[in-house]
């Protein structure tokens, strides 16, 4: 402990240097307006600045593009909250409580509430990083193909069990999310599937405009179709701050999206979108008052909001221990550590500590960089609801198609959106969740590529799922948790005929 001390004063050494601190903000009030935009996100953001960081040292380069990768994380939820439109996939989940909030008056407590608990996500999962990085790196190492398989099976499950809605619509609405996701070139056989000769469809649907079309376009479209469009709101200074309620109420939630999102970070994927998804549905199943989410409740904010925060924390174990990338946005950071003659993994540990080390310290004085950039702009971000519906919704329209454009610039983006708005649309009318199908697209490949991989190492036997530990356990909780649904399934049933008067009498 004493030694992991003398390593923490020297990182922050290096990470208070003038010059590293400077790069450091620059980093994080770049993340935060991209995350802002919809259409770009983490990845983009850090693509378009790699060439930037050609001529720095490898602190400053990777300290930069850190800040803008959890700066995207905060910035991410402003126009989930004010527009119901997700700046980047990690805030899909921010959409559906953050914007009933600002409905009901409480969008200054909504963006308060996401700043705060960005900012202890961040903290507790740098602290974590440091101290834990070496173990948790270790134990991601014993995921293959069949454990990856195994633990995605496993989420749409639970996301299926976790939603409050009807399980079947929620499945449904995944499966079609999956399908979506087989769109473009197999990644095993290089076969074009589903694409009808398009070629920006190649590499398949992408989730940005997925989501603007399926949340932001949609809900567009919705309050255009009112009688009476949604009054201007004129949000008080005493309404900017959280109630000593709402502050109770998001607590736990805060506290357990760190862990959570801190845990899946570490495993392979777009972990601080899923991580959003599963923060979501456990504070939904472990709520007294689960009728609440979806009409304005804190704690559909406060958990996934810490939770990718702290997924993208949980993203560098792996990334710095072992020099493996957790995902595209890691291994672009990869790619930049490696540009500047840096190998990540032990070795880095060893041989550049100051390197290390001032990352890790960069990473605390991000968060509070994040805080105070955050904390006093909520006022002008709430003040955006002044704006009347019949200038904003135009602008919004016009925001949504550049953003989207910019990304790839490509015209079929814009028309997947559109569709996607439209689609999203009809869903709102018949009651169906929008979120799964996100999900299910960010999942297909990857659990696409496991099973595929999985089959190709057992010669075709499917046997391999259930042969390894990880695996069958993982299994065995996915077939307990489909057990437990169909049995309380049965009992709302049996429930449900009491109520009504068709149970049989006794002597029928």
């Amino acid at each position: 402990m004493v030694e992991t001390f003398h390593n923490l004063m020297l990182g922050f050494s290096v990470a208070l240097a003038p010059d590293v601190l400077m790069y450091a903000v620059i980093g994080c009030v770049i993340g935060t307006l991209v995350g802002m935009l919809p259409g770009l996100g983490p990845l983009a953001g850090i693509s378009m600045l790699l060439p930037a960081t050609f001529g720095m040292s490898p602190v400053i380069a990777i300290v930069l593009l850190a800040g803008v990768y959890y700066g995207a994380m905060y910035g991410g939820s402003t126009t989930s909250i004010l527009m119901r439109i997700p700046g980047e996939a990690a805030s899909v989940m921010t959409c559906i409580d953050g914007y009933a909030m600002t409905q009901n008056g409480r969008a200054g407590a909504a963006l308060f509430i996401a700043a705060v608990g960005s900012f202890i996500a961040g903290t507790v999962s740098v602290v974590a990083l440091m101290l834990l990085a070496p173990w948790l790196a270790t134990f991601a190492l014993r995921f293959g193909p069949p454990e990856y398989s195994a633990l995605l099976c496993l989420g749409l499950l639970v996301l299926a069990y976790m939603s409050s809605g009807s399980i079947p619509k929620t499945l449904a609405m995944a499966v079609l999310g999956l399908f979506l996701g087989m769109i473009g070139i197999d990644s095993m056989s290089g076969y074009s599937r589903f694409s009808f000769g398009i070629n920006d469809l190649s590499d398949g649907l992408g989730i940005v405009p997925v989501a603007v079309g399926l949340f932001g376009v949609a809900e567009i479209l919705l309050t255009a179709g009112q009688e009476f469009p949604p009054t201007v709101q004129k949000p008080k200074m005493r309404e900017l701050l959280p109630t000593r309620q709402e502050c109770r109420d998001s607590a736990l939630p805060i506290a357990r999206g760190t862990v959570l999102g801190f845990l899946i970070g570490i495993i392979p994927g777009s972990a601080h979108i899923i991580s959003s998804f599963v923060s979501y549905g456990v504070e939904r199943r472990l709520s007294k008052h689960p009728e609440r989410f979806g009409k304005g409740a804190v704690e559909g904010v406060a958990g996934p909001e810490s939770a990718n925060n702290s997924a993208a924390c949980g993203a560098f174990v792996p990334m710095l221990a072992l020099g493996l990338p957790s995902g595209p946005i890691t291994a672009v950071m990869l790619a930049a550590l490696m540009v500047h003659g840096v190998s990540p993994g032990p070795l880095m540990i060893q041989n550049q500590p100051e390197l290390f080390w001032g990352f890790i310290a960069s990473m605390y004085i991000g968060n509070v960089v994040l805080l105070i950039l955050n904390l006093p702009l909520v006022g002008l971000f709430v003040n955006l609801l002044r704006v009347p519906y019949s200038y904003l919704y135009p602008l919004v329209i016009v925001f949504c198609l550049l953003g989207v454009y910019a990304v790839a610039q490509s015209v079929v983006d814009v028309w997947i959106m559109l569709g996607m708005g439209v689609l999203g649309y009809g869903l709102r009318k018949l009651d169906f969740e929008a979120a799964p199908i996100v999900l299910g697209l960010i999942l297909a490949p990857i659990l696409e590529q496991s099973l595929r991989q999985s089959l190709a190492m057992s010669s075709g036997s499917y046997a391999i799922l259930v042969t390894r530990p990880i695996s069958a356990t993982l299994f065995a909780v996915a077939a307990l948790l489909i057990a437990w649904s169909l049995v309380s399934l049965f009992t709302k049933k049996k429930d449900w005929r009491k109520e009504v008067g068709l149970a049989e009498q006794p002597g029928e």
